[in-house]
């Protein structure tokens, strides 16, 4: 069966899940929205839930709305080295970052000029170390109602809460803080590394109708 689901930033436990499960297509042609998660990931460190946000390059209120995949990034911080110091802190002792470290920071070294690029790359990494095919579908023209099968582009909505039934496993400060659910993928990699396929893939998605 077909899934719809929007390109995000290392994309979260539940989005891996529909895209590993069913057979993914992306959403390329809606109107960029503002916190979502097209531009932002949750990770764990040890603070707690950790928000990664990516800077984009705002238009003026004359423009009106830019579509997602003209969005493009400000890049006149330093983002990616924070991001990526970042993800080393919270991972560095977790069981599986070092395998995955050397392919990983490239994409903090390259500098991306639209946000629909650096999401499909930070996928592409994903599927790659998970070892599924990488979605290749696009929309040709947003439609509202999509009716070709599962329809999960709420998924990108960062204000639902998403009813996700996930066994809880090992994570870095879980004794501090406790089980945190659907960060993003990043971190069932880092602490299961080549189980981390079949974690999801047994996942239970009650979510889909919703």
């Amino acid at each position: 069966m077909k899934a719809l689901l929007h390109p995000t930033y290392f994309p979260n436990i539940a989005t891996m899940a529909v895209l590993i499960k069913y057979e993914a297509y992306w959403e390329t042609h809606d109107n960029f929205q503002k916190q979502t998660h097209r531009n932002r990931t949750h990770i764990c460190t040890d603070i707690g839930k950790h928000l990664l946000t990516i800077p984009i390059q705002h238009v003026g209120g004359s423009q009106g709305r830019q579509k997602t995949r003209d969005v493009k990034l400000d890049n006149s911080g330093n983002w990616q080295r924070q991001h990526w110091r970042t993800l080393q802190t919270a991972y560095r002792t977790s069981a599986f970052f070092e395998y995955y470290e050397d392919e990983l920071a490239p994409l903090f070294h390259r500098e991306f000029k639209f946000l629909l690029d650096l999401n499909l790359n930070t996928i592409a990494f994903l599927t790659e170390a998970t070892g599924v095919q990488n979605p290749e579908g696009t929309t040709a023209t947003y439609q509202k109602d999509w009716g070709e099968g599962l329809d999960c582009r709420f998924l990108v909505n960062a204000k639902k809460i998403i009813e996700l039934e996930q066994p809880p496993y090992f994570q870095v400060f879980g004794d501090r803080h406790g089980f945190v659910k659907n960060t993003s993928t990043l971190d069932v990699l880092f602490n299961q590394g080549p189980s981390t396929v079949d974690y999801l893939s047994a996942l239970q998605l009650s979510f889909k109708d919703a």
